[in-house]
């Protein structure tokens, strides 16, 4: 859609969100006239590379998107803006973060797919910031000064150059989702990589594209009609059957990159609580990596949709969503016993969200999408337990979440079983939620809790 035509005209006066992808290699004089209005301004897929200090009468500015650029540095003028609380530059090749281009109130930062070394200890001043966002760089520390970084909740270093995480890092009263595969750090063990040889591959040629059944950060997901293997006399085999298939995007996506997703998928191996995997992709025409799953019953929908500009880090579920006890705590009883399987392996899944969640209404639950998962050594059982605690604490927001949309009317006071199954949860949500994170349970505690 145009809208660098009618904002030449004046005809967006008032406008809260502005978008404008025309290959600009500077900003339009226009947009600042925008200033009483403009919230949102989204200047992705041009051939901008710096920011001019006009910008700063943007007063009213929320949100900034400048991926697909050409920024070798983040401008300072980003940081007079006193309204900012999102800065998103993916995908640029910035090589310096000056302590000056961050906002007061920032919560919000995306920095994935760049070449950034370093970063300034002025990020640990920015005490708001909740969503930090750096795969694809080429950090090996994050500064010190981060451990004030109290409300941090969402952390991406996937693709990097990580040899360890710092001590400091699970100390943080809220941080629930972390991704840093494709580090030094994180190796798969021995169990990892006998599980990758033992998934077959299924060829490209063998496949029938059909509608698109979902997408994310890291691919698209198409229902596919699987041809016959040409190679097999069993006639059930002969016919087409139906499968899901998830083709990638690109190399590094905001939670790491496909061959870390793909690695975690097939070394998670089967769960009643997992969406199956039943082969890789190959012979794709340009080389592209993706995965063929079992095609889920349709009575399956998503928990949940993904977070918001406003929500920031916790997801938003559609209008009218309701549940029943029983039903929440199914989902939930699912999911941590899914929880429990993985951290048994070593893996951590690093995206525990009701949007990665598939659930019916009787409550079954199947988790899905292992974009962010990461690898870590159950011989070392004090860093293995203190990444568990911190998923832990995803699930605590989930948790919270599904009582959030229990029918009060479900849990009178005359139903006393139900009454006293949604104490148990509201009292197992808030030792998931502990800020302190070695007092939370690990979740074959919290899968056991939720079966009784």
């Amino acid at each position: 859609m145009d809208t660098l035509t009618p904002l030449r005209a004046g005809q967006l006066a008032g406008i809260q969100r502005l978008s404008l992808s025309a290959g600009l290699t500077e900003i339009p004089d226009e947009v600042y006239g925008l200033a009483d209005s403009l919230e949102i301004l989204d200047l992705s897929n041009n051939a901008l590379r710096d920011l001019p200090h006009d910008l700063s009468r943007l007063t009213k500015l929320r949100v900034i998107f400048l991926s697909n650029n050409a920024f070798e540095h983040v401008p300072e003028v980003l940081g007079t803006l006193p309204s900012l609380t999102m800065v998103g530059f993916k995908a640029n090749r910035i090589r310096h973060l000056p302590a000056a281009s961050l906002p007061p109130h920032l919560r919000w930062l995306i920095l994935t797919d760049n070449d950034l070394d370093t970063l300034p200890d002025a990020l640990g001043h920015c005490t708001d910031i909740q969503k930090l966002m750096l795969a694809g760089n080429r950090l090996s520390a994050l500064p010190n000064s981060m451990a004030a970084c109290h409300k941090l909740e969402l952390l991406r270093i996937a693709a990097n150059r990580f040899e360890s995480l710092p001590d400091w890092l699970f100390d943080l009263p809220r941080l629930s989702w972390l991704a840093y595969a494709g580090n030094p750090c994180c190796r798969m063990d021995d169990a990892a990589v006998a599980a990758q040889a033992r998934v077959g591959a299924v060829s490209w040629n063998r496949l029938a594209l059909k509608q698109v059944l979902g997408q994310g950060a890291s691919g698209v997901i198409h229902q596919a009609d699987l041809m016959a293997d040409t190679g097999s006399h069993d006639s059930a085999a002969a016919m087409p059957r139906n499968v899901a298939v998830k083709i990638y995007k690109g190399a590094v996506t905001s939670d790491g990159s496909p061959e870390s997703e793909m690695a975690a998928c097939v070394a998670a191996g089967a769960h009643p609580h997992l969406i199956p995997l039943e082969a890789t992709l190959a012979d794709h025409p340009a080389g592209t990596p993706g995965l063929v799953m079992s095609l889920i019953d349709p009575g399956f929908t998503d928990l949940a949709g993904p977070p918001s500009l406003a929500s920031c880090t916790r997801d938003v579920y559609a209008p009218g969503t309701v549940f029943t006890v029983e039903t929440a705590r199914r989902i939930a009883a699912g999911i941590a016993s899914a929880a429990a399987h993985l951290h048994a392996l070593g893996i951590m899944h690093g995206d525990l969200y009701g949007h990665n969640i598939l659930r019916n209404t009787q409550g079954d639950s199947l988790l899905g999408d292992f974009g962010a998962a990461s690898f870590y050594a159950l011989g070392d059982a004090q860093r293995a337990t203190a990444l568990q605690r911190l998923e832990v604490r995803a699930f605590g927001c989930l948790l919270e979440e599904l009582i959030a949309q229990v029918d009060p009317e479900a849990a009178a006071p005359g139903d006393k079983q139900a009454s006293s199954r949604l104490a148990r949860m509201i009292a197992l949500r808030d030792a998931c939620l502990s800020p302190v994170p070695t007092q939370r349970p690990l979740f074959p505690e919290i899968a056991a809790a939720l079966a009784e």
